[in-house]
């Protein structure tokens, strides 16, 4: 080969190598690591991760288990909680917070003990909760009443009812005085001003069905919104509601930010982690979907060591009945556990 075809075909082969391992370097790496068997029966959704304390909450049925992110071990529970649906941790006053969907309240317990403090009534069917850094306030949103119930940690009352004009998803906070909720009936995200409790504003989401998971990057201020009706991811910028990307993702239910990776992760019920990197504040590209497990569409997120936290169970058919012609499958006894996703 003569001298200039020589170096030419070597630049190709560097050129080609360096495009292998830009794009192997573009993948997570993120896999199954371990599978944490939890003994209890009953239906599940939020799972919340403590990463300082190292433990995960395990909305389960009536109760909410308690793992260790070091072991996976079971090392408490709380009780009497049913139908509960999310836990929200109030770390500063030791406290920790679950919506009850079946009983209309919100448990409060101490993070320390487990023990029980007190109950608090809300809206109906209280479902998604998260607490507030900037107000220093819990939101627990009620799926069939359409409204925010605003808790005061401080005295355990509530001090507001929101009402949002649609039934009420995953919340999240910018930490500057916003509240942002997806309305899963309407197909916008709401936004609530947490110093006067109004809303303020209402984002259309254009290419979005039926909003569930909802993440936020508060250094750029972009709203990841996995939407399950039609199993797309929608960025929006929060700032203003302009509808910034899309993505095809699963039959997503939950998502998750992590602002040192610039990762968003959609928790997808039909079995996969879809993974979009956010390059800059308006560029997005998406990386790859992490095979899971079916059954598997909330999602925790460790800030410290970067592992994904997802319920599931086996699940078998319900035979339709008169009064129910499409029932809902039922767990399989035995079978509930938390799938930890890592390097």
């Amino acid at each position: 080969m003569p001298a200039p075809q020589k170096i030419k075909a070597i630049a190709l082969f560097a050129a080609t190598l360096l495009s292998v391992s830009a794009f192997a370097q573009s993948k997570t790496g993120l896999h199954i690591l371990k599978k944490h068997p939890i003994k209890s029966n009953g239906g599940w959704d939020y799972v919340t991760v403590d990463a300082e304390a190292k433990k995960i909450y395990v909305s389960h049925g009536t109760q909410v288990n308690i793992l260790s992110t070091a072991t996976g071990d079971s090392i408490g529970v709380i009780p009497n909680t049913p139908g509960v649906h999310g836990i929200a941790l109030v770390k500063p006053l030791g406290k920790g917070y679950t919506s009850n969907g079946r009983d209309n309240s919100c448990t409060v317990f101490d993070l320390a003990t487990n023990a029980l403090i007190t109950k608090i009534t809300v809206g109906t069917n209280p479902d998604a909760i998260f607490y507030d850094d900037f107000s220093k306030k819990v939101y627990a949103f009620n799926g069939r009443s359409s409204d925010a119930s605003v808790i005061d940690p401080a005295t355990d009352k509530v001090v507001a009812t929101i009402p949002l004009g649609g039934k009420p998803e995953t919340g999240v906070s910018d930490g500057k005085g916003k509240v942002f909720v997806n309305s899963e009936t309407t197909n916008e995200v709401v936004v609530i001003n947490a110093k006067t409790y109004k809303v303020e504003a209402r984002y259309k989401i254009n290419d979005g069905d039926e909003p569930s998971g909802l993440a936020i990057d508060r250094a750029t201020n972009r709203l990841f919104i996995g939407c399950g009706g039609n199993a797309t991811l929608v960025v929006m910028d929060a700032t203003n509601g302009k509808n910034l990307a899309k993505f095809k993702i699963g039959d997503c239910d939950g998502a998750a930010f992590d602002p040192a990776l610039k990762l968003a992760y959609t928790s997808n019920g039909d079995g996969s982690v879809s993974v979009i990197r956010e390059v800059n504040a308006n560029k997005f590209e998406f990386v790859e979907n992490i095979p899971t497990e079916k059954s598997a569409r909330t999602i925790g997120i460790d800030l410290l060591t970067h592992h994904l936290f997802l319920p599931a169970g086996q699940m078998e058919a319900v035979a339709p009945t008169a009064e129910n012609a499409k029932p809902r499958p039922k767990l399989v006894p035995g079978t509930f556990h938390i799938i930890e996703l890592g390097k």
